[in-house]
């Protein structure tokens, strides 16, 4: 449980596993300044290792997810001043270096404003929601710069080229039902549902294996710029390491899906994972439970 308080972000860790992390300067929609960034890469460090923590849910409070870096405290107060700007760069990297390959799944809820340099966390969450109103800016082209950091780079990967140049190149702003169609966030509803929507995937998530969703989502990010050949020794160590991890707690994800669904005939896998996966239990326990229960009822019925 991380019990810390930070000036620049709210951290609200729920019982069920979600804690959300909420940028909480609002007056600036929430810009990003280098008190923010030194602040989340302690936060997204400490709740990557947290127990208590199985996803994060980044949002911002306010009328915006995050209007990118702060122009005053993150450009203009560093300048002539490397050694501010060498940390304030380094922290920033929680966002790309640290969470693209973050061991727990994340989703970014884009309730209002992204702008500029918050698109690179918006890209590297492992799902991202928006409002259908939120408004996307690259606005860096109308105040002399290219989009901030790795931005650039990443929206040539994450969209078409097309529309990677139109709005970089215009600073047009779109919205969150457009940046669904170009498959810059995973998709847009109205805004009254959107906490609710974004719950119902967190919830999905949390019941799955947590070590396949590990590996799962490590092996999509990592094995995209890979040779064939390549991708294939990561997938196979990959899964060598999710067999390694549940055996560390007395589990075997691949043989209790199999088993229950072959011999138990439990669940049915393209509906729903198999029975204790969440919590890297097997099913049989449960199962011999039931089995048991109908055992004494047919006993009862037949004294009586």
């Amino acid at each position: 449980m991380l019990t810390k308080k930070f000036t620049c972000v709210k951290v609200d860790q729920q019982k069920d596993g979600i804690t959300w992390v909420t940028f909480n300067r609002p007056e600036k929609r929430n810009a990003m300044s280098p008190t923010f960034h030194r602040e989340m890469m302690e936060i997204m460090t400490a709740l990557q290792v947290d127990p208590d923590t199985k996803i994060v849910i980044l949002t911002g409070a306010g009328t915006a997810y995050s209007a990118g870096q702060d122009l005053k405290e993150y450009f203009r107060e560093t300048d002539g001043n490397p050694g501010a700007k060498a940390e304030a760069g380094a922290n920033s990297r929680w966002r790309s270096d640290l969470l693209w390959m973050y061991d727990k799944p994340t989703i970014a809820m884009i309730n209002g404003y992204c702008v500029g340099g918050a698109f690179t966390h918006c890209i590297c969450s492992d799902f991202a929601i928006a409002a259908d109103d939120a408004v996307f800016s690259l606005s860096e082209v109308n105040w002399g710069i290219l989009p901030g950091g790795m931005v650039s780079k990443m929206m040539s990967d994450t969209v078409s080229p097309r529309d990677a140049m139109y709005y970089a190149c215009s600073g047009r702003p779109f919205n969150g039902k457009e940046a669904a169609a170009m498959r810059l966030v995973t998709f847009s509803v109205p805004k009254r549902s959107l906490k609710r929507e974004t719950l119902k995937l967190a919830r999905e998530l949390l019941q799955k294996n947590q070590n396949v969703l590990r590996g799962t989502k490590h092996a999509i990010r990592a094995t995209q710029n890979m040779h064939w050949n390549a991708a294939a020794d990561y997938l196979v160590a990959k899964q060598a390491e999710i067999k390694m991890r549940d055996a560390a707690r007395g589990h075997d994800s691949y043989q209790e899906g199999i088993r229950q669904f072959i011999d138990e005939k439990t669940y049915k896998p393209v509906f729903s994972p198999y029975i204790g996966a969440g919590e890297g239990k097997s099913g049989a326990v449960k199962k011999s439970a039931k089995k048991r229960s109908k055992k004494s009822a047919k006993k009862a019925t037949r004294k009586k």
